[in-house]
């Protein structure tokens, strides 16, 4: 018996032994595993590897992305709470972009938010969430009211910021950087080039509306869900459980005592309490990259709201005892500066719905450009099914180290209309954090990526397996590629001067009038103007009553700056090949009132004539 006892007894004490072992080796792997990593040290300093500057959601996208990554991560942010335009902004009814199979296409990070918090979320609810998703990660720093002063750049390369701390100025070194503020802001102080609102097609000084989002009490919501689902008659209009959207013919009579105001038909959100947000109100006039000019864009806008509730109150059903609580902290820009990268989005990309072969993400959300003035409502230029977001938009021209994420991408002020939605913001978000991964590791710099097959495949895979969708897909063909004058609808859409709505109808077979000749005829000159310094400026009068012959006769004085007869308007066009022999074949009445087709296309030859031949 003596024998069998010792062996049990050894045996306890090798167990007793492997047990001890095996939590030490727990709690050492948890210890370890809970410790941040170490970040790099550059010129003798402890510094980080990436710094996300904005807190806004696209920059918190960027920051949980990187760092949950394994990359020492530092957020900054001037305001004291996380979420911007969906919090301090109040923009909380998202823009939401599905595919051809209604598949959700902004997952990721974004799909986190929205399966947690939904659409027409509760604004404390998310600044309470975006904080704590923050604080939980172990390799991500957040600085709040932290006011970045600076760029720091050595050369062409970024190295990191200085800010203002507590009252003492900072700075913090990393390996890269990303701005995710709203304007580029970070980008435009160290260099990098870009055009403002519709600077890119002729439009200077052309930017969207600016909206003050604000909040009203004592709204019976019932009532209006009953109004808009069933009484409106209107096939565009909604409402469920926390939102609504309508009241468009309502809103329509509201005269604003501002002139510089618009009252739209609103996108309303029901908060928690009962209260409901409102997302109508358009103001112009203001510099959005002017803090003082901001400011007083918000006081006008405070001092119109209380006659719009009082509108309300009288003309929307469910609105009868609407009180006025307050306005967000901050303007809802749509539309500031857009940054050249090294591809800039187009508008054609979006409406031919074009896959990019170093897509970090899809967009699928209208090409909604909301009114630049209080005479105009704004225009659809199109619906996209789907349409790839190219890495190569993230990086900014002549500055090295640097991503920028969000609506001043490199997009062109046309497809902004659909990539400038947060939902889309947050994936370019994502897909800079990741991005940063590869470019520390590898050590190559992200214009040197945006060349590398073997670079995007890893971001892509690496996205992938974080959630994002970058299923590959056959471009839809919109019906009106097939149409013999869609050559000349795709170089006038890219200059502005036609829109297909939410159908993508151009309607081209309709007979133009005066104005539409004489304004996109005009336009056409004035851009190719300052395109191309030959160019000379003119402006063409059309006369009231327009037909093929005089169209031909208006384009050959806009070419030459002469009236002409029309056989020798139409000789010379023709032999500047402005008047194709595909249009001479289809104009069978020289009588006749041109169609919209027939215009474009000419106007197309015109303008591509203008630009390398003169």
């Amino acid at each position: 018996m003596k024998p069998e006892k010792e062996k049990q007894t050894k045996r306890r004490i090798i167990l007793s032994v492997l047990s001890g072992l095996l939590i030490m080796a727990v709690v050492y792997g948890y210890y370890k595993w809970s410790l941040p990593v170490p970040g790099p040290t550059i010129n003798g300093q402890a510094a980080y590897d990436v710094i996300v500057i904005g807190g806004e959601p696209e920059g918190v996208a960027a920051a949980l992305s990187a760092a949950r990554n394994g990359l020492k991560t530092l957020l900054i942010e001037d305001d004291d709470v996380l979420g911007g335009l969906m919090t301090l902004g109040r923009l909380n009814f998202l823009d939401m972009n599905h595919g051809p199979q209604q598949e959700l296409l902004t997952r990721g990070i974004f799909e986190e938010f929205y399966k947690d918090l939904g659409n027409a979320f509760d604004l404390e609810e998310a600044k309470a969430y975006f904080l704590k998703k923050v604080k939980r990660e172990k390799n991500l720093t957040l600085l709040l009211n932290t006011e970045v002063i600076a760029p720091l750049v050595e050369g062409n390369k970024l190295a990191g910021v200085e800010v203002k701390e507590n009252g003492f100025t900072v700075k913090y070194l990393g390996l890269r950087v990303i701005d995710a503020t709203t304007d580029a802001d970070l980008a435009a102080q160290a260099g990098v080039p870009y055009t403002i609102g519709g600077e890119d097609y002729g439009e200077k000084g052309l930017l969207m509306g600016v909206t003050l989002v604000f909040e009203v009490s004592g709204v019976n919501w019932d009532r209006v869900i009953q109004y808009l689902k069933h009484e409106d008659k209107n096939p565009h209009t909604g409402a469920d459980k926390v939102a609504a959207w309508g009241y468009g013919t309502e809103a329509e009579g509201y005269v604003p005592r501002d002139p510089l105001m618009r009252f739209r038909g609103p996108n309303l959100a029901r908060q928690k309490n009962g209260d409901v947000l409102v997302n109508a109100l358009l103001i112009f006039g203001v510099d959005s990259l002017d803090p003082v000019s901001k400011a007083e864009g918000i006081a006008r806008g405070k001092k119109e709201i209380p006659h719009i509730v009082e509108f309300m109150r009288k003309n929307f059903a469910g609105f009868e005892n609407a009180a006025f609580v307050g306005t967000a902290e901050q303007l809802y820009v749509r539309e500031t500066r857009h940054i050249q990268g090294e591809y800039r989005l187009t508008i054609t990309d979006v409406l031919e719905n074009r896959d990019h072969w170093d897509k970090i993400g899809y967009g699928s959300y209208p090409v909604d450009v909301q009114p630049t003035n209080p005479a105009n409502s704004g225009n659809v230029i199109g619906k996209p099914a789907i349409y790839g977001i190219p890495f190569r938009c993230l990086v900014p021209l002549d500055v090295e180290n640097l991503l920028v994420v969000g609506r001043s991408a490199s997009y062109d002020s046309l497809p902004h209309g659909s990539a400038r939605v947060l939902p889309v913001g947050m994936v370019t978000g994502e897909a800079a954090g990741v991005a940063c991964v590869y470019s520390i590791r590898e050590g190559i710099p992200f214009r040197e990526m945006t060349g590398s097959r073997t670079a995007m495949k890893w971001v892509q895979e690496r996205l992938k397996a974080q959630g994002a969708y970058l299923e590959d897909y056959i471009p839809p063909r919109p019906v009106v590629m097939d149409h013999w004058a869609y050559p000349g609808v795709r170089i006038t859409r890219e200059l502005g001067l036609i829109e297909g709505g939410y159908d993508n109808d151009y309607q081209l077979e309709r007979k133009i009038n005066k104005w539409n000749l004489e304004n996109k005829l005009n336009k056409v000159l004035r851009v190719a103007y300052e395109r191309n310094p030959r160019v000379k400026l003119r402006r063409v009068e059309i006369p009231l009553t327009i037909k093929q012959k005089g169209m031909v006769i208006a384009v050959a004085e806009g070419l030459t700056g002469r009236k002409l007869s029309f056989a020798q308007a139409r000789n010379l066009l023709q032999e500047k090949e402005i008047l194709s022999e595909e249009l001479v074949e289809r104009i069978v009445d020289w009588e006749e009132t041109p169609s919209f087709a027939e215009m474009l296309v000419l106007l197309a030859n015109l303008y591509k004539f203008l630009l390398v031949s003169v």
